[in-house]
Parts: structure tokens; C-alpha cells; sequence
């Protein structure tokens, strides 16, 4: 790998013209000493607390990240359950449009330990919380190993930080009962050129784990590259730097699997998505050229059963589609649009798919509202409810949704 070292350096390139809008708020809040005594939801020894018909939604606000949390019934409609606050600030990259973060898993559920982890952009910090029902308890905040903490990836008892300020890197964590714990020898820098905060379109959009755990995948949006670290037992990357491949499609932003994992990737130019085999050596092999949905700017996709649905914040409509036994990706309809698009949802950015893949929510930076929707059986998306008066994009904007 001695030899990748300065084809990895990031190009200058100039600024992509992509598009975007976002933020939330909501009524309830926890102070950090209410959550200091919060243990009676879940103590550290406590293996059966876990999350349970919730949507959570990162605030992202810059004097102090929170997460607000929505209790969800059973025909997926949402009731607002409190606010908590991660004891980091929220960030913004520069020249963002909609979408402050500019990533995609900024906010992550892990069901196996039962931890919420948050990342506080601003402050260079990740938060873990226990969660029991709709309750979060225990915050321990960690430094992140970077700055502009961004994107969070897990698989077993590791979780992985995308930092997207400065050179960016990734930096390992192992996940126990007393919140995150940084692996050493896990930090790997991505070779970029940006400042702390980062310009929106030259930061890297996602880290995320193939679902065996044996790659750790990075994209990055004007270098157009798609980066693997092959992973070691134990958690620790077995290369020095990345294997790097170009993207099939422009400014790669969002990363998903389907079944078969096989890895799709949002990119943003032109609303396409391609689908690569990740080989074990961390090399990409085109499955699928890059199928374009007819919409404006993909940024996010996240996967619902048999179904995969992409945010197009440029238009703000949501795109549905459908992949077949042999790995071919096609739209669930001729337009690209699952659900029509609202007056009241606008700047679609992030979303989130419930455990039971049933629903599907969808935050509008813009409007300030998180919309959720039934998945029906052709991959239509029908709305069940949307919550309003979240804070809406401005100096910053909220970013980041879980849904269990």
C-alpha cells in the first residue's frame, strides 16, 4: 500500500453545486441533570433495555445538540416523548444548502447493547445513551479522534466515527455497558484537504461496515471515490490507507445493502445509484451501472425490506426502488416519486426505516417536519403522520434520524 499514498491525497476540485435544507425541534426538554438521574431506566447491568416504538431525531443546534424523541404507535404515527441533550454542540458545514451535516448515519441505533450514539459535529465529540422504550439515560460523551464528526458505523462490539473536518479519518470505538471506548490503533486518516469545517461537498458523506463487518466503506463526495478498509479481527483495520475506487457515479454520498450484501451507493450529481460486490481485499466490482431516478439530488438511501428509498432534497420527493433476486435495481414506478410530494415537506434530507421495515420516516429540513409512511406491498409509500415545529434549517439544521 506504500505506493497509494499520493494518488489518495484529495485533488483540488471545484465546489459541487448540489442542493439541500434542514433542523428540528420539539417540546419536553431533559436537562443533562434530569439524565444524570435518568439510571432508573436502565442500569449499566441492565441487558434487557432496549429501544422500543421510537423515532429519534438529532436537533443538530449549535448551542447544544439534543435528541428529540417520538414515541411511535402501531400504525406508525408519532407522539412527541421528550428531549435530551448530548452535552456537545450540533455544527454546520460551510456553505451548506439544507443539510448541515452533509452525511448520511449521523445518529445510529445499535439494538445489541441497546445504545443510542449521537455525534456533536461542533464539538468534536460522540455521545452514547442507554435507551429503554422512549427513555435515553446515562450520556457519556467521548472525543471522536478528529474533527467534524459526522457519520457513525457499527458491527458486532465496535463502532466506527467518520470525522469529515480537516484531513478526516476514522477512528474505532469499542461499544460497552459504560458507553464508547477508543480502540487503539484503530485511527486512519482519509488523506482529504478540507479545514475543520469542512466545505459540504468536499466531505466524505458516510462510513458504514458490509454487513459480514470485514470492510469498512467511506465515500467521498468531489474526490468521487468510493474507500475500503479491510478489517482485522478485533476490530482494527489491516491497512496502513484505504483501497481507493472510483466512484461508478458523481459526488457518491449515501451507502446501503441489500440482502445478498451487495452495496449501493447514492450519488448525488445526477440522482443515480450504482451497485458494487465489495471483494474481501477492499476492491469494488460493478454490479449495476449508475440508474438514475429522474429526480433531483440523492443524498440518502436507506433500505426497507424487498424496497430501498432514496431522499432527493433538490426537488424533495423520495424515490422508491426495488431490487430482484439477481441484483438488479429497478424503480418501483416510472416517475421515481413513492409518495407525492407536500407543500409541508419540504427539503427532504435523512431517513430512517423502522426494525419491522413497516415504516419509513423522512426529515424536511426546510419545513421542519418529519414525515412517516406505511410501506405498502408495490413499495408505494402512504403518510401516517408528520410532526411539525422542529427547528428548521438556518445557521445550522437538524440531521440525523433513527426509527425502531
Amino acid at each position: 500500500m506504500s505506493g497509494h499514498a499520493s494518488s489518495h491525497k484529495a485533488k483540488s476540485k471545484k465546489p459541487l453545486a448540489l442542493i439541500g435544507a434542514g433542523l428540528l425541534a420539539t417540546a419536553g426538554v431533559a436537562t443533562a441533570g434530569t439524565l444524570a438521574s435518568a439510571g432508573q431506566y436502565a442500569g449499566s447491568g441492565d441487558q434487557a433495555a432496549k429501544a422500543d416504538h421510537a423515532v429519534f431525531v438529532q436537533g443538530n443546534e449549535l448551542d447544544g445538540n439534543t435528541i428529540h424523541v417520538f414515541e411511535r404507535d402501531d400504525d406508525g404515527v408519532l407522539t412527541a416523548a421528550g428531549e435530551y441533550e448530548t452535552g456537545g454542540k450540533g455544527g454546520h458545514q460551510t456553505d451548506a444548502p439544507t443539510d448541515s451535516l452533509a452525511s448520511q448515519g449521523s445518529l445510529v441505533y445499535d439494538d445489541r447493547s441497546g445504545m443510542l450514539l449521537a455525534v456533536n459535529a461542533g464539538s468534536g465529540t460522540v455521545t452514547s445513551f442507554r435507551v429503554r422504550g422512549q427513555k435515553l439515560s446515562d450520556p457519556q460523551v467521548v472525543d471522536s479522534g478528529g474533527e467534524f464528526p459526522a457519520s457513525i458505523a457499527v458491527s458486532g462490539k465496535v463502532a466506527y466515527v467518520m470525522n469529515a473536518g480537516g484531513a478526516g479519518s476514522v477512528q474505532g470505538f469499542k461499544i460497552t455497558e459504560k458507553g464508547l471506548k477508543p480502540l487503539k490503533g484503530s485511527h486512519r486518516s482519509l488523506g482529504l484537504e478540507n479545514e475543520d469545517v469542512p466545505l459540504f461537498s468536499s466531505s466524505p458523506g458516510e462510513v458504514e461496515f458490509t454487513p459480514d463487518g470485514r470492510n469498512l466503506v467511506v465515500t467521498t463526495k468531489s474526490n468521487n471515490t468510493v474507500e475500503v478498509f479491510p478489517m482485522k479481527r478485533g476490530g482494527l483495520p489491516a491497512v496502513d490507507e484505504p483501497v481507493v475506487s472510483d466512484s461508478a457515479g458523481g459526488v457518491p454520498f449515501a451507502i446501503s445493502f441489500d440482502p445478498a450484501g451487495r452495496m449501493l451507493v447514492a450519488e448525488a450529481e445526477k440522482a443515480t445509484v450504482s451497485t458494487y460486490k465489495v471483494r474481501r481485499d477492499g476492491k469494488l466490482k460493478v454490479v449495476q451501472e449508475p440508474l438514475a431516478n429522474g429526480q433531483e439530488t440523492l443524498c440518502w438511501l436507506e433500505r426497507a425490506g424487498d424496497f430501498f428509498y432514496g431522499g432527493n432534497t433538490g426537488n424533495s420527493t423520495v424515490t422508491g426502488y426495488r431490487m430482484d433476486e439477481n441484483g438488479k435495481l429497478a424503480l418501483t414506478n416510472a416517475v421515481g416519486v413513492a409518495t407525492p410530494p407536500s407543500a409541508n415537506s419540504q427539503g427532504v434530507i435523512d431517513l430512517a426505516v423502522t426494525a419491522d421495515d413497516r415504516f419509513v420516516y423522512v426529515q424536511n429540513a426546510v419545513s421542519g417536519t418529519v414525515d412517516g409512511f406505511r410501506v405498502e406491498e408495490d413499495g408505494a409509500l402512504t403518510k401516517v403522520t408528520t410532526v411539525e415545529d422542529l427547528p428548521v434549517f438556518g445557521e445550522s439544521g437538524m440531521e440525523g434520524i433513527a426509527a425502531v
